[in-house]
């Protein structure tokens, strides 16, 4: 039985969830390969390549591939599919646009979001934003999997010593053109990768009010987040949204600014190793989840706190 991982990267380097989703491979057992498709993928495969517990890479190399489109990602992983009893993907937005298109081509039903594996064809995945966690059992020959990474301790990023084989890339399938990126620069780490994140809510109040949380992120090295509400209100860009219909973290520390706890953002982040909660209303429904909760005017305690930093 052998595993593929299709890696996530951005040609020159690997994701970290690439790297979870590694480690979710093997719990199921048996070799684990790694896809590296893209353009100039030389760097990204090496990193594969020393990953701990990884038996091969595999590089497609094309211009086809350069920019992850969906079709084309897919015809690739296609190509390969039959030699492997398992196929997963992080639970990321290319992964969630990917691995349908597989699963349905392979005819197989796809097994979303999982956070546990129990055995080779028995995996746990959790429905109703968290609230109930599923146990699904799949007889199919292939199982296209994607994984919630935050629900499995990474890989070492080095130490492995993987063969690397060059595969035929997939062509163009034509159904799709790449138009345009447009990346929002920062120096702050990435949401999903953090180690300490700083996330606002409603209870801020406005959008130039959120920047009271810059000297707190800025003394902790974190991420700015937010809640959806904060988002929808506009005080924050949709790509800090943390929560159901965003981004799902799990950080050594989660700072919760005027944040009430709605089920849908505690979805997101209530793996968080360590949560702090700022909240003046003493019976918000995050000091339910909160290791430790201040109450009281935001505006007054986190000034208060970055003096203590």
């Amino acid at each position: 039985m052998s595993v593929l991982v299709i890696a996530e990267h951005d040609n020159q380097t690997i994701k970290p969830a690439t790297l979870n989703t590694i480690a979710a491979a093997q719990k199921i057992g048996g070799d684990v390969h790694v896809l590296v498709a893209g353009k100039g993928v030389s760097g990204a495969a090496s990193q594969a390549a020393a990953a701990a517990g990884v038996a091969k890479v595999l590089v497609a190399d094309s211009d086809a591939l350069g920019d992850q489109l969906a079709e084309n990602l897919a015809s690739q992983i296609l190509a390969i599919a039959g030699a492997y009893s398992h196929i997963l993907a992080p639970s990321t937005s290319v992964g969630k646009n990917v691995m349908p298109r597989v699963a349905a081509k392979l005819d197989v039903a796809q097994l979303s979001d999982i956070i546990g594996v129990e055995s080779a064809d028995t995996f746990q995945r959790p429905i109703y934003a968290g609230n109930v966690i599923a146990t699904v059992q799949s007889s199919d020959a292939v199982k296209v999997i994607t994984v919630r990474t935050t629900a499995f301790d990474p890989v070492a990023a080095t130490g492995g010593s993987a063969a690397v084989e060059n595969l035929a890339a997939a062509g163009d399938s034509g159904k799709s053109a790449f138009v345009s990126r447009e990346l929002a620069k920062s120096d702050r780490p990435e949401l999903t990768a953090a180690g300490t994140i700083v996330s606002g809510g409603r209870g801020i109040g406005s959008a130039e009010n959120f920047s009271i949380l810059n000297p707190l992120a800025d003394k902790l090295g974190a991420a700015i987040g937010a809640s959806r509400a904060a988002v929808d209100a506009g005080y924050a860009p949709n790509d800090w949204q943390v929560g159901q219909t965003g981004k799902i973290v799990a950080p050594q520390l989660y700072v919760a600014v005027g944040i009430s706890g709605a089920i849908q953002h505690l979805a997101g982040m209530k793996d968080s190793k360590v949560i702090v909660a700022v909240n003046k209303d003493p019976e918000a429904p995050i000091f339910g989840v909160a290791d430790y909760g201040l109450v009281g005017d935001l505006f007054e305690v986190v000034p208060q706190i970055v003096a203590k930093l």
